[in-house]
């Protein structure tokens, strides 16, 4: 009877080894996740002063209505053509616009970029756009933005996640505003008082040139950055655009826009 026993406990204690002994391999199956369409960046360089940028415009909007959802576009006034004859910028020129200008070194505007392939004309635009529309993208990027009305504080969640090979390059945040009314320089020559302008560069949230982003396929990172508001900005018209990108180009975009927070 005790070596039936015995027998019994043996058998069970061994059954449990073997339940317990799993290969690594077999613990986990990595399934790579779904390819995601790639979101077109475009740079427009432009100027309250430039004669011809509300020509690049008109295409910039075309576009987004060509590719509701393929297409973010931020319009950054810089160069000789932000500032007056005296010097003085114009209301909608920024310290990053300049900064830009003087990295990127153009000699004319209106002139952009589309996913940072390069300076390009307008006119060239729709064709870059429609061959760069079609690929897929290497990660994917969330954005949310809240903003207390009472202090006019912006917080801004990002989450990056790499679905296809391992990402390196950096993080970019901007705030952009639309809807903005001020004076605009036209192709005739006159001064347009009353333009509206679009997509305007505001702020880089987190720096002019973002922060370093380094992934692995499948890996997550989730960036948190709190900025204030400037006095004048339209909180109901602002936007935050967020793009990781490095030496081949903009890897993808995203964007949102601004929602007010209720302390009630």
């Amino acid at each position: 009877m005790k070596s039936r026993h015995l027998f019994c406990c043996l058998c069970a204690l061994l059954l449990l080894a073997a339940c317990d002994h799993i290969d690594n391999d077999e613990r986990y199956i990595y399934e790579k996740p779904a390819a995601v369409k790639r979101t077109v960046l475009i740079e427009d360089f432009t100027g309250q002063g430039c004669v011809n940028c509300p020509k690049a415009t008109e295409v910039v909007t075309q576009l987004e209505e060509q590719y509701p959802d393929g297409v973010i576009a931020v319009a950054i006034h810089c160069g000789p053509f932000a500032r007056s004859a005296t010097g003085a910028r114009y209301p909608l020129a920024t310290s990053e616009g300049d900064a830009y200008y003087q990295h990127w070194n153009f000699d004319r505007q209106p002139i952009g970029m589309v996913n940072r392939q390069g300076l390009s004309d307008y006119t060239d635009w729709a064709t870059q756009v429609h061959d760069l529309v079609t690929l897929t993208a290497p990660l994917t990027i969330a954005v949310q933005a809240k903003a207390d009305p009472d202090t006019r504080r912006l917080s801004v969640t990002t989450t990056i996640m790499a679905i296809d090979g391992n990402t390196s390059g950096n993080l970019q945040l901007w705030l952009v505003e639309d809807g903005i009314v001020s004076a605009q320089f036209m192709p005739d020559h006159t001064v347009n008082r009353a333009y509206v302008h679009n997509h305007v560069l505001r702020q880089a949230i987190n720096g002019n040139w973002g922060e370093p982003l380094t992934l692995d396929e499948g890996d997550t990172r989730t960036a948190y950055h709190t900025i204030t508001l400037a006095e004048g900005w339209d909180v109901e018209h602002l936007r935050v655009v967020a793009f990781a990108y490095n030496d081949t180009g903009v890897l993808q975009a995203a964007q949102t826009s601004v929602t007010i927070h209720d302390n009630e």
